[in-house]
């Protein structure tokens, strides 16, 4: 491989959008991923402590 067909593949590469499209979808979907983990951490919280208040309200035996 010569230096004239590496430069080429460079330029061919770089003029290239499929990867920066992976890219930005890879960075979404890390996005998505994260706000999904922290709605499901808080709402389980909230569930639980919902749960737990209602529990302790029933009358017991």
């Amino acid at each position: 491989m010569d230096l004239k067909c590496v430069a080429t593949r460079a330029r061919e590469f770089l003029k290239s959008e499929d990867g920066p499209t992976a890219t930005e979808y890879a960075v979404m979907l890390a996005l998505i991923i994260i706000v999904a983990l922290g709605a499901i951490g808080t709402l389980g919280s909230t569930v639980s402590q919902t749960f737990t208040n209602v529990n302790s309200k029933l009358p017991t035996g």
